[in-house]
């Protein structure tokens, strides 16, 4: 794995982290889930609260992926990429 590639799977793992835990696009089944395990009382309904254990379930999936089908993981996931690149700008040009 090259730099570059290390660099677009380990934003897209960020970005695709991000989505799962905060973004308002995955907040109905984010809700739903914690409705049946509650992030204070269930192990499961912490791990969508936590990105440090999300990031590894993610990272796996990247990799895996990478290894199965490379050419079409690093074209999603520099789009990814680039979407965690302009966050993070924004993000930065905010404060």
């Amino acid at each position: 794995m090259t730099t570059l590639e290390f660099l677009i799977l380990g934003l897209a793992t960020y970005r695709i982290t991000r989505l799962i835990i905060r973004d308002e696009i995955f907040a109905k089944p984010r809700n739903f889930f914690w409705k049946r395990f509650p992030p204070e009382s269930s192990l499961l309904g912490y791990l969508l609260t936590c990105p440090w254990c999300i990031s590894i379930w993610v990272a796996s999936i990247i990799q895996i992926s990478s290894i199965i089908v490379p050419e079409a993981t690093y074209a999603v996931g520099a789009v990814f990429a680039l979407s965690a690149i302009a966050g993070l700008l924004t993000a930065h040009e905010e404060r």
